[in-house]
């Protein structure tokens, strides 16, 4: 699946490349969005997910953080080559570090994942550890009813998540600050992203997929709500390091939620519902704060929408880790069949069959 999407994202830029109108909508919207980026990322978070147990939280956090280092790299080289041989060959020459630099990367690195245990029957005995996989209930609800669950709560949090990141240097200017400092903030913003990513992946690999989401989600409403009481240029390159912290774990720790919670024959399709629902509400809450403004005239509405949805997430996820810890202590946590968990985990599944 990778390969060819890297061979889509290299025909979108080449075809990009010809400067016509159709086919940079062709070539961007179809090839490089649809086809190709759309097909990079959960098929590879998937995929790393099932070669890591005790550290999946960490693994996902570290192969999710390249967008960020691309984000600081990219951008500086592709300006050098735009104002010398141009924008065409720009994109010509990135369709062949595509091709030629990420295609034999794959090859040589992608190797078919461990098996992994069907539904057949309840019971699955793994090295001496008898797991029970029953399906009738997640948290003591039906399995698809978490799902939808998570769904929402990942669109609630991504419609916030995406307000800052699209129009914080527009915030700027409505308030008084110029652009570059809105875009040294936006700076601060990713770069704090990045470096906390790693900490919310531990975070996650020690307390669970739910529980880092709920945490992550906590310090997003806060510092979105901060954006509203702070209007000094300090202030706000404080507000942008918390909100940074804060969001940059919460995508990747509905990936772990989902591996907790879900069998990991099931991935391959929970996983995308969730990428999709969070993604649409990045597109949504982008063009929701921009049509709020256009309507009042200043940001602070399109802010205060953001704390409405967030709180709308904390309520979501707080009621999934309320039955998850409910769930613990009658010791009936995971319908997971995979024994290959933490200790305590196999111990708490041994103890129920």
């Amino acid at each position: 699946m990778c390969l060819r999407a890297d061979q889509h994202v290299a025909a979108g830029l080449a075809l990009s490349s010809t400067g016509q109108v159709w086919a940079l909508y062709i070539g961007h919207g179809v090839l490089i969005g649809f086809l190709g980026m759309g097909a990079i990322y959960p098929p590879l978070v998937i995929y790393v997910s099932r070669w890591f147990d005790r550290r999946r939280g960490t693994a996902i956090a570290l192969i999710s953080s390249g967008q960020y280092i691309a984000g600081v790299i990219w951008p500086a080289v592709f300006e050098r080559l735009i104002a010398g041989p141009g924008w065409r060959m720009t994109y010509l020459g990135y369709a062949g570090v595509v091709l030629l630099g990420m295609l034999p990367l794959a090859v040589l690195f992608l190797r078919p994942v461990p098996d992994t245990f069907g539904r057949g029957s309840k019971r699955v005995n793994f090295q001496g550890v008898t797991v029970v996989r029953s399906q009738a209930r997640v948290l003591g609800l039906r399995p698809n009813a978490v799902q939808a669950i998570i769904c929402l709560a990942s669109f609630c949090c991504c419609v916030p998540m995406a307000i800052p990141q699209a129009h914080l240097v527009a915030f700027c200017g409505d308030i008084g600050i110029g652009a570059t400092t809105g875009a040294m903030m936006l700076s601060v913003l990713l770069g704090c992203a990045f470096i906390s990513r790693q900490f919310w992946g531990a975070f996650a690999d020690r307390y669970g997929g739910l529980k880092t989401v709920l945490a992550g989600s906590a310090f997003q409403a806060v510092s979105i709500g901060a954006f509203l009481l702070t209007q000094n240029e300090i202030g706000l390159f404080v507000v942008a390091a918390v909100y940074g912290f804060g969001f940059s774990g919460i995508i990747p720790a509905y990936v772990v939620a989902i591996r907790d919670l879900f069998p990991s024959a099931e991935a391959s399709w929970r996983v995308p519902l969730v990428l999709f629902t969070a993604m649409s509400g990045m597109a949504f809450g982008s063009w929701f704060a921009g049509s709020i403004y256009d309507h009042s005239g200043f940001y602070a509405p399109a802010f205060g929408s953001g704390v409405v949805f967030n709180l709308a997430n904390l309520g979501l996820v707080g009621f999934m880790v309320l039955r998850y810890s409910q769930r613990t202590r009658i010791g009936n946590v995971l319908p997971a069949e995979d024994a290959r968990l933490s200790p305590r985990i196999q111990a708490t599944l041994k103890n129920v069959s």
